[in-house]
């Protein structure tokens, strides 16, 4: 007589799952769905009224009218910029919280987006920098000298969430005292600058978008990467090691990883803030902590909020733009105060 064995209770928890695995999937669909419809409300909207049909040709028919530079030349470029910066932005403000272990973290924590400016500020006092093609390299290069600084001064191998933060806030404070005191001393600088500090889409062209692609690219990588690392990394240094993390190792890479995301984004179009804070809690509240779904849809609906954001400054000011950092900070502020004041506010 055959005796049926009752399931294993391994099997209930991942039966569990598949049903909640399903929801997140079709979710981040449905973001993926917003996201193509907010991209098409960039190319299609603007400072400018334009009938579809003009936008149509300026993409598909080309022609050299204004009609065409304004969609080709200005508004397809400016709308990559915002979907690789908005990405940028969200996936490097998750792996921030996640590595430092603070749900306030954002990329500017590690001085990334003091050291841009630094340099920027920097190469147009003393070396005569000009365009924004210049920017972006010196940006970048001074995030990445800053963010090797903040590891070598948090301890190295040595490295925890504390003293990375610690040491970020300290070159943070110190390099925007440089920044401030160049810009008061050089009128030049100040004047150039002004746009940049904060933070805008405006000025985007194609080869700025090129410059920072590959840059972009690369650390987008790595962050997904890090979604089983910082998973084991959240129930604490010991655990993790017991599970086969390398801490080390996990920690540079993240590094890496902000360096180039928050580096080549904030060289491009400037600090642009509260997109990196606010999105990854959003996204804890439908996907819960485990970090493969978070960062996932933080680099899906971060660029909805850049380019939701850059759509309505152009609308509210016709004819004028207003910037879409100062757009984030005002949408920002307000719902991240809500997100606070929250009862059931997802925890890392």
């Amino acid at each position: 007589m055959l005796v049926e064995s009752p399931p294993s209770k391994s099997a209930a928890p991942v039966a569990a799952t598949r049903p909640r695995n399903a929801a997140r999937t079709a979710g981040l669909l449905a973001a993926l769905g917003v996201l193509a419809a907010i991209a098409v409300a960039s190319i299609a909207v603007g400072a400018k009224q334009m009938p579809l049909d003009q936008v149509w040709h300026g993409l598909f028919g080309y022609s050299g009218t204004p009609s065409d530079v304004v969609v080709r030349d200005l508004r397809v470029p400016r709308t990559l910029l915002g979907l690789m910066v908005g990405a940028a932005l969200g996936l490097s403000g998750a792996v921030m919280q996640a590595l430092t272990r603070n749900p306030l973290a954002e990329p500017g924590i590690l001085g990334v987006n003091a050291g841009a400016a630094a340099a920027v500020v920097s190469a147009i006092s003393f070396l005569g920098a000009s365009s924004l093609t210049e920017y972006v390299w010196y940006a970048f290069a001074g995030a990445a000298l800053v963010s090797v600084l903040v590891y070598v001064l948090g301890g190295s191998r040595a490295a925890t969430p504390v003293r990375l933060a610690l040491a970020g806030t300290a070159a943070s404070f110190a390099l925007v005292s440089y920044v401030n005191a160049v810009q008061l001393m050089d009128s030049k600088a100040l004047d150039k600058l002004r746009f940049w500090t904060v933070g805008s889409l405006a000025s985007a062209t194609m080869d700025t978008a090129v410059r920072v692609a590959p840059f972009i690219a690369v650390g987008a990588v790595l962050a997904l990467l890090l979604g089983r690392p910082l998973n084991a990394m959240a129930m604490g240094d010991d655990t993790a090691r017991a599970l086969g993390a390398d801490l080390t190792r996990t920690r540079v890479t993240a590094m890496v990883a902000v360096t180039l995301l928050c580096g080549a984004a904030t060289a491009a179009c400037g600090p642009i803030v509260f997109i990196g804070l606010m999105i990854p809690h959003l996204v804890r509240v439908f996907t819960g902590p485990d970090m493969r779904w978070v960062l996932a849809y933080s680099a899906v609906l971060s660029p909805v909020l850049l380019l939701g954001a850059d759509v309505l400054g152009r609308v509210v000011t016709r004819p004028a733009e207003l910037q879409v950092g100062i757009v984030t900070a005002l949408i920002g502020g307000p719902v991240f105060i809500v997100l606070v004041r929250r009862k059931r506010m997802a925890q890392l």
